[in-house]
């Protein structure tokens, strides 16, 4: 059966269409079906990261409003045949989502494939309760930084309030991913530690991308990191993500610090 999931946060400029694209990828490179759906009306980027920008004649807006098929507005990957992209509208706002539409298309995308990936905008206005209703399982995107553990914390709420799950006195099954973490300012207190992070929101640890330039180099040559560079810390930490999304229990590691050779001597000496 088909599973809806969420991307989510509080907070913008977290990771969530970067990770949205690595984690859409990676499933579709495990065999999966996987379609990601962009809900960011107006401010559409999924179509970049996927690098399909040029291939956008048909979006979720058109579909919901009788304009376009399904068909017409899906955008299979040339590079994973099993992996497709509806884009968002550039042009309109998120007030031509509706409630109706939403679950019209999510009903068809579940005929068609394994996953739906649902990439939120950031906030808690109409696009981000749309993307997150009618979600089976939702992907925290988090920063180790205050401002973005709160608000997500916030968007947990959401989730336990206002999706079809909770309607229905269930609960969506909530995982956390920690972006954009680097262990040496951690360590010095610049950042959260992971074990912070998890204190303050309570949801399991999905996995932990690193700070890194491969992801900002991935976004800019229009391929997820799980494509563009499969051998890099943070696509691992994606594929990773991706099994455990599929039921797999295996330990996360957290990053350390990786001290050159002056600092390990340095250590020794103090030691």
């Amino acid at each position: 059966m088909a599973k809806v999931l969420v991307v989510t946060s509080g907070k913008g400029g977290v990771g969530k269409t970067t990770s949205t694209a690595a984690l859409g990828a990676a499933l579709a490179q495990n065999g999966k079906r996987v379609v990601v759906v962009d809900f960011d009306v107006g401010l559409r980027n999924l179509d970049l990261v996927m690098g399909a920008e040029r291939r956008v004649v048909f979006d979720l807006i058109n579909v919901i409003h009788g304009d376009a098929k399904l068909p017409q507005a899906l955008i299979r990957d040339k590079r994973l045949e099993n992996l497709s992209l509806l884009p968002a509208s550039q042009t309109r706002d998120k007030d031509a989502l509706t409630i109706e539409g939403v679950a019209r298309v999510i009903s068809e995308l579940r005929e068609k494939f394994d996953w739906i990936i649902c990439d939120s905008p950031a906030g808690i206005e109409k696009g981000a309760t749309l993307a997150m209703h009618h979600a089976d399982t939702a992907v925290i995107v988090t920063n180790p930084e205050v401002s973005s553990v709160r608000d997500s914390d916030r968007i947990i709420g959401l989730l336990d309030a206002k999706t079809a799950k909770a309607a229905a006195g269930e609960k969506v099954e909530k995982h956390l991913l920690l972006t954009r973490y680097d262990p040496a300012r951690a360590a010095r207190g610049e950042m959260l530690k992971v074990d912070d992070v998890l204190e303050i929101l309570s949801i399991p640890l999905l996995s932990i991308v690193p700070e890194s330039e491969e992801v900002l180099r991935a976004s800019n040559v229009g391929a997820p990191v799980t494509l563009n560079a499969p051998q890099s810390t943070p696509a691992r930490a994606y594929f990773d993500a991706a099994k455990r999304l599929q039921g797999e229990k295996f330990e996360v590691v957290v990053p350390e610090e990786r001290r050159g050779f002056m600092g390990r001597l340095f250590g020794r000496r103090v030691a």
